[in-house]
């Protein structure tokens, strides 16, 4: 099973609200039309999650009054159920951590554990832990608040994240501390006796009260090891992006560098192994950088900064084989500076997708950008150089889906897909786009959260480049 999400345009389809029972009937699944789920909060986009694994399928998003909600059912089954967990006052919110506000960081995330229990976290942005779990698998109506883990560092967190090893072990990714002054620590679930514990004893990245880091999720390697890449931040100001950095482990307990040299936890910006060095203001950005395998198994990281001439340039990496360091090279030739700066969720305006590996040994990069368009670059499998430029690839979604059809001035399409079985379901709703996490004078209405089932056909990675 694998869940992405993307920003689109698309056209919304209109068809009538469903109840608030408990349970509910679905409308027709064809591609034409979808099911209606529920209307959702359109002020600001904010993450939902989809995941479908084992026959069953979830959904969880803030609906029309912005209140979380979940809904569950047997994948192909005509009825959903769907609850509303209970929530507890956040005072310095002025709302229920059950309600969210206007900040684009407050996604949400789900995950199955080997017994099939549902586990939720998310609406955090410096927050008290927001979490719940299942009493019965698969069950959402036994949802129950725990909003704890290990009842430690709990009190500011950020970014939740649910991965798995290749074992099928539950784990739990999280910043406590805010951005410029925080660390990522890591949790380990047991499903015998349900209950989590700390992973290692220490943080994996800390900033040491001066910085945080911004890391992708950790991605399992053809080499049956787990990669992470990440950047360093001084503020919350994100033009103070710095030191683009990896680290591997096959175990999440013992970490090393690309060259197989052990790596002491916690990882520093004194002590972790640097691909870019990048000063702040250079132009590393958070939301712009992916990482990929080539055909020797070696990690290949795209990225965005700026060039000597400060326009923007997207760049691949990848570690030297014979020699300490990392080769870099520059893919593009554009003659635009995008030019970020300051706090709360930017508009990208730059996006990479993930190197792949074609059978020749070539390798592939999508790109988008406002300013020079979008398309493709193909690679030399052995040098990283740029042989030629393509055309973007074909959409990996029906048109119908790829325009947005509401009146409103600015709306947007926000998509999640996931995938099972060798099929395919397209989460699908509207909002207005990033506001800096500020609150806007007025909200459009809500609007509708469908879901399609198309064949699984996508073969291009240009889905990697949404935000």
């Amino acid at each position: 099973m694998t869940t992405r999400r993307f920003l689109v345009s698309a056209i919304l389809l209109l068809f009538g609200v469903a109840g608030r029972s408990p349970g509910f009937a679905a409308a027709s699944a064809g591609v034409a039309d979808g099911e209606l789920i529920d209307r959702v909060w359109a002020g600001h986009p904010v993450g939902f999650a989809l995941l479908t694994e084992r026959d069953h399928q979830f959904v969880a998003y803030y609906d029309a009054e912005r209140r979380l909600t979940v809904a569950g059912r047997r994948v192909g089954a005509s009825t959903w159920t769907r609850v509303q967990p209970p929530g507890v006052a956040v005072a310095r919110r002025n709302r229920m951590s059950n309600v969210t506000g206007w900040d684009s960081h407050n996604y949400l995330r789900l995950a199955l554990d080997r017994e099939g229990h549902l586990h939720l976290a998310g609406n955090l942005h410096v927050d008290p832990l927001v979490y719940y779990r299942s009493r019965v698998p698969f069950d959402v109506s036994t949802l129950e608040r725990l909003d704890r883990m290990t009842g430690e560092r709990e009190a500011r967190c950020t970014y939740p994240v649910f991965f798995k090893n290749a074992a099928g072990d539950l784990f739990f990714r999280y910043r406590d501390g805010s951005s410029g002054n925080g660390s990522d620590l890591y949790n380990a679930y047991d499903p015998v006796t349900r209950t989590w514990r700390r992973l290692i004893a220490t943080s994996l990245l800390e900033g040491q009260g001066e910085r945080n880091a911004y890391a992708i999720e950790p991605t399992l390697g053809p080499d049956g090891r787990f990669h992470l890449v990440w950047m360093w931040r001084e503020t919350p100001d994100c033009a103070t992006n710095h030191t683009l950095s990896y680290a591997r482990s096959r175990d999440f307990v013992h970490w090393e560098n690309s060259r197989g040299e052990a790596v002491a936890l916690p990882i520093t910006l004194a002590t972790g192994e640097v691909i870019d060095g990048a000063k702040p203001g250079e132009g590393l950005i958070n939301m712009t950088f992916n990482l990929g395998f080539d055909a020797q198994q070696r990690p290949l990281v795209v990225y965005h900064r700026y060039d000597a001439q400060r326009r923007s340039q997207a760049y691949i990496a990848r570690p030297r084989e014979s020699a300490s360091g990392w080769d870099v090279r520059q893919l593009s030739a554009w003659d635009f500076c995008w030019a970020f700066s300051g706090g709360g969720s930017i508009v990208g305006e730059v996006k990479l997708g993930s190197p792949r590996r074609e059978r020749e040994g070539s390798l592939l990069v999508d790109f988008w950008t406002r300013e020079a368009g979008a398309g493709r670059w193909r690679l030399r499998g052995d040098t990283l150089e740029r042989t030629e430029q393509l055309p973007a690839a074909p959409a990996a979604l029906p048109a119908t889906l790829l325009r947005a059809g509401t009146s409103t001035p600015g709306m947007e399409v926000q998509v999640l897909t996931s995938r099972a079985g060798g099929r395919r379901w397209v989460l699908r709703w509207e909002t207005l786009g990033r506001n800096r996490d500020r609150p806007r004078e007025t909200a459009p209405p809500p609007t509708e959260l469908r879901l399609y089932e198309m064949p699984d056909t996508e073969t291009s990675t240009a889905t990697h480049i949404g935000s």
